[in-house]
């Protein structure tokens, strides 16, 4: 894995290097709030078997960061993504096996950015053979937020995979507040997200700041 990444007409858009502080949040209510706090990329996690409440969340999500310079990520809802102009896409390993050829095709086309889920070296491969906008590698730490096949990554093995995968944007995810940010910085990846950090926080806007000045050291 040594080298640039190729510059392939299948590479997905790219998007910047360090997306720094990366909030995943429930609604579009959360996202237009930590948009307008300064968070630089966000991503709309929102859990939903009703399509007319996806298509809507998606474009009330998007008209929320309009005008913020906030990146907006979609989880998982990628034609609603497509059709509300969405800045990128993220998909976990279950979702990109659940995808053909034509599908990433529309999504690529659309000139969305796609980033992907890894968990372990196996499925980071797998996820660099995609040539995403972004991989993103977790659990860094145990979380409660769901059920993980598989062990905590470790900031040792976190800094392993960023060298591996240091042409390309990374991201850190799971388990991650403001007491292990600065451990999970010193790995070299290129951001990290944050889930309970931000949305389970007494005063959300604060605490922004707060992780922001992290970044900045």
């Amino acid at each position: 894995m040594s080298g640039a990444w190729p510059d392939l007409a299948s590479a997905f858009p790219p998007c910047p290097q360090h997306l720094g502080l990366y909030a995943v949040l429930p609604d579009a209510a959360w996202v237009g709030r930590m948009a307008h706090a300064g968070v630089p990329t966000v991503q709309l996690r929102f859990k939903s078997d009703d399509p007319a409440a996806i298509t809507h969340e998606v474009q009330a999500a998007v008209q929320a960061v309009q005008g913020t310079g906030a990146l907006l990520f979609i989880n998982d809802h990628w034609q609603a993504a497509i059709a509300a102009g969405a800045y990128g896409v993220h998909l976990g390993q279950e979702d990109l096996a659940g995808l053909g050829g034509a599908d990433l095709d529309a999504i690529r086309t659309a000139g969305l950015r796609l980033g992907l889920s890894s968990h372990g070296y196996a499925e980071m491969l797998r996820a660099a053979k995609v040539q995403p906008s972004y991989i993103a590698m977790g659990a860094v730490y145990a979380t409660t937020l769901k059920r993980m096949a598989t062990p905590p990554q470790g900031p040792a093995r976190l800094k392993l995979y960023a060298a591996l995968l240091r042409h390309m944007p990374t991201v850190a995810i799971g388990g991650i507040d403001a007491a292990r940010l600065p451990e999970v910085l010193a790995s070299g990846v290129g951001s990290v997200a944050v889930v309970r950090a931000l949305v389970a926080a007494d005063q959300p806007e604060a605490q922004v700041l707060a992780l922001q000045a992290m970044f900045a050291h």
